[in-house]
């Protein structure tokens, strides 16, 4: 690759332009260096999160199914499973998304509605709504961690698109910026020294006639 920008006219305008560009491009080098640092803190922040969800989700995971267990104990399985079946409960995933430094990243909710209960009390045990906030409560964390992994994956995609970004600006526009705007600052130069020299002759020369 050559290190003067193709279609480089060697004139004053040129070398305005290029400069004017420079500047542009360090400015924009320096706010996706800020960019950058910001969505690793992100990152990282995001990272530490998913580390505290996971251990809910683990603690949640093991109550919700100590509590089924107990009522599978207290009530027998095929009870447990009638009521089940039974329940009726619904679950429905909200999906929006908010943005963070510029990505755009997912909040999920979940909406649990739980109908009236379909079985009568002295059938039933209260290991059995246990069992229900349990799960309730294990879904929801399940959904929060969810949420915080895909936030973590496109997070890293926006930092590797950013480290290019500015890499490709360190080590190749902006040295290739400075580098013809200095092949066009020596050419006007030494155009400079001709037009020097030649005015120089021309004046000899009227000075010999006369």
């Amino acid at each position: 690759m050559s290190d003067i920008l193709p279609g480089t006219k060697t004139t004053r305008m040129e070398l305005l332009s290029l400069r004017k560009r420079k500047k542009l491009a360090e400015r924009g080098h320096d706010l996706l260096k800020e960019k950058r640092d910001s969505l690793i803190m992100e990152f990282f922040n995001a990272i530490a999160e998913i580390k505290e969800t996971r251990e809910h989700v683990e603690t949640a995971l093991k109550d919700a199914f100590s509590s089924l267990t107990q009522a599978k104990m207290i009530m027998g399985p095929a009870r447990v499973v009638e009521f089940a079946y039974a329940s009726r409960v619904e679950a429905n995933l909200n999906i929006s998304t908010r943005l963070i430094m510029g990505v755009r990243v997912p909040v999920l909710s979940v909406e649990q509605h739980f109908p009236k209960i379909p079985y009568s009390l002295p059938d039933s045990s209260t290991k059995l709504d246990t069992m229900s906030e349990k799960f309730a409560e294990a879904l929801k964390a399940i959904v929060r961690l969810a949420e915080i992994e895909s936030t973590v994956k496109r997070l890293a995609l926006e930092i590797e698109r950013t480290k290019r970004r500015v890499s490709a600006l360190e080590t190749i526009v902006i040295p290739r910026l400075e580098r013809t705007a200095q092949y066009v600052k020596l050419a006007l130069e030494e155009r400079e020294r001709e037009d020097f020299y030649r005015i120089k002759m021309v004046k000899e020369q009227i000075s010999d006639e006369l």
